[in-house]
């Protein structure tokens, strides 16, 4: 796959986990894990949008887009 489109699907994603989680984005005092989140798409069968070519790895480029979605820019 494209890393655009990939990056589309994960930032997607992350919206419909946090909805799932119960996540408020808006609160300051929410950190949702990235790794949770990887874990929730792996079993729910989009494991392929983790396919894809960057420099860095894929991983890298979809925690940045994860920490981007839920304001966690602090973290990198």
């Amino acid at each position: 796959m494209k890393k655009a489109e990939c990056e589309q699907a994960i930032r997607q994603m992350c919206n419909l986990w946090a909805r799932e989680q119960g996540f408020d984005t808006r609160s300051p005092g929410a950190h949702p894990s990235y790794y949770e989140f990887k874990n929730w798409a792996s079993t729910q069968g989009y494991s392929r949008y983790w396919d894809f070519r960057a420099t860095g790895g894929a991983d890298y480029h979809a925690e940045m887009w994860f920490d981007d979605e839920f304001k966690q820019g602090w973290r990198n």
